[in-house]
């Protein structure tokens, strides 16, 4: 049972990270609106390109997720994005932090998940 739920939450986040970082390139899904310190934030993040090598990292993650391919390694590096996307949303847009929470949550299990692929890293 607990692989069936493995699969399942590893697609999900598959999906929604994949969307999003698609989103980063084909801007399908509607804006949140931003102000003062966010969109300032933003537009640096934007005008560095940074946002297109987040982007790149959550289509490569998502695939990865979604066909099970180093998905334990993908998904220790997504954790920077999901950290970083509460963070911005926690300090700067609280109102938009649910997908956030919800991309973390994801995450979080995912890595439980892979705990296996990660004990030789862990040990001491």
């Amino acid at each position: 049972m607990k692989s069936k739920i493995f699969l399942v939450v590893r697609i999900l986040l598959g999906l929604f990270v994949l969307v999003f970082g698609l989103n980063k390139f084909l801007n399908f899904l509607p804006a949140f609106e931003l102000t003062g310190d966010a969109l300032n934030y933003f537009g640096a993040l934007a005008k560095s390109q940074t946002l297109n090598l987040v982007g790149i990292v959550e289509v490569v993650a998502g695939l990865a997720l979604i066909f099970n391919k180093w998905g334990a390694l993908l998904t220790v590096i997504l954790m920077s994005v999901s950290v970083n996307a509460v963070l911005f949303h926690a300090t700067l847009d609280p109102a938009n932090i649910g997908p956030a929470i919800g991309l973390l949550l994801l995450n979080v299990i995912t890595l439980i998940g892979y705990k296996d692929s990660y004990s030789a890293m862990l040990k001491g």
